[in-house]
């Protein structure tokens, strides 16, 4: 049981160890030196809760911040919206996230939407010009994430009350259903994907130009 533990211990963290890709492209001609503040008005598609929703905007924030952009703090966001009652599924069009923006009072909104499929993460994120509504930058990575495994804790314990599930003869088995149940009770994402998570953004806003106002 002790080798069984380990190797998929290893195989979740040498997936997690794999590459990354990610580009992005910006508006030509344009004058990032007018875009100081930037509100993410929303994290779309495949994220299991709000508080995973709410790191990932985070990761972002950083990236716009090391850019010299002043991010407007997530919670603000939420709750100038929610006093607008902006319904949250408006976000998924351009239209949504510039009308969120121009209630928020920023010049540039972005919004991130991740897709996962098995063990692979794919995340896009774009700024739009409120006032025009036009693409300023748009970018896109993914990485390997290890999905199924990356919840450590989670799976480690989840393991134990898998070999309940399995029976002694089938530990295996009872030990990937306890570790899968381990990691979908975790609510945020666990450390080894909210790490490729950064990998992805940090490659994906390399060429994000500086705002320099």
């Amino acid at each position: 049981m002790k080798s069984t533990c380990f190797c998929l211990l290893a195989a979740g963290v040498f997936l997690v160890a794999g590459c990354t890709s990610a580009e992005s492209y910006v508006r030509a001609g344009y004058n990032f030196s007018t875009v100081d503040k930037v509100a993410v008005v929303d994290v779309v598609g495949d994220v299991g809760s709000n508080i995973a929703r709410d790191q990932l905007a985070d990761i972002f924030a950083m990236q716009l911040l090391k850019k010299g952009y002043a991010p407007v703090e997530r919670a603000q966001v939420q709750n100038l919206l929610k006093e607008q009652e902006f319904q949250a599924g408006d976000l998924t069009a351009e239209e949504g996230v510039v009308q969120a923006g121009r209630i928020l009072n920023v010049p540039a909104a972005a919004l991130i939407n991740v897709s996962v499929h098995g063990e692979e993460m794919t995340m896009t994120a774009k700024m739009l010009d409120v006032e025009d509504g036009s693409i300023l930058w748009i970018g896109s990575g993914s990485g390997s994430t290890g999905k199924t495994l990356a919840t450590i804790a989670g799976a480690a314990v989840g393991a134990a009350a898998g070999v309940a599930v399995g029976g002694e003869d089938n530990e295996v088995l009872g030990g990937i259903v306890g570790g899968v149940l381990g990691g979908v009770a975790g609510r945020g994402l666990s450390p080894q994907v909210a790490e490729k998570a950064k990998q992805v953004m940090t490659k994906m806003c390399k060429d994000l130009p500086y705002s320099t106002k």
